[in-house]
């Protein structure tokens, strides 16, 4: 602890970044399983490094661990607040585990930080939809086209405001 606190703000982030170098090169070449291993080291060193906790989240979504990956991102998020990247997969992970009132207001948190950032906007896009609130679904979807995405993902979005003209009005369904 006092060695922490002779180290600046700076200083620290950057010896979090250090650590979990090695990682993100494993979760880089898909090496997921070896990610995690190399992530749960970092974190038994220092377990105040957010960013260990967001690249835990990132391998154990990729090896289909959602609920764990839920919570190392909050661990992230606990740890960083403003950890945009890991408020943005809270969301979509979230979602996934139909906890869709839960991903909707992580993104609304997300979306108070960074209004105009196109991962916030797609992510609380596809919250809203699977809650079945078309209109906002629709309202942020079209605010993501905007921001001129990949193409791939861009005919995904497009698909989805496709699929939900020809449904009709949102049913609102309180998830």
């Amino acid at each position: 602890m006092l060695a922490r606190q002779g180290m600046d703000r700076d200083d620290r982030d950057a010896a979090h970044w250090d650590a979990v170098e090695e990682a993100t090169e494993l979760l880089n070449e898909e090496r997921f399983r070896e990610a995690l291993e190399a992530l749960r080291d970092v974190i038994k060193k220092d377990p105040e490094n957010p960013y260990a906790y967001f690249f835990l989240g990132q391998a154990l979504y990729e090896v289909g661990e959602l609920e764990p990956a839920r919570d190392a991102y909050r661990a992230a998020i606990r740890l960083a607040p403003k950890h945009l990247g890991a408020r943005v997969a809270l969301t979509h992970v979230l979602r996934k585990l139909g906890q869709t009132r839960e991903a909707v207001v992580e993104g609304l948190h997300a979306l108070e930080q960074a209004p105009a950032d196109g991962d916030v906007l797609y992510a609380l896009g596809l919250a809203y939809l699977a809650r079945g609130d078309n209109v906002a679904a629709r309202r942020h979807l079209e605010a993501f086209l905007r921001s001129k995405p990949e193409l791939e993902v861009r005919l995904e979005v497009e698909g989805l405001l496709q699929m939900m003209d020809e449904q009709g009005p949102s049913k609102n369904e309180d998830n």
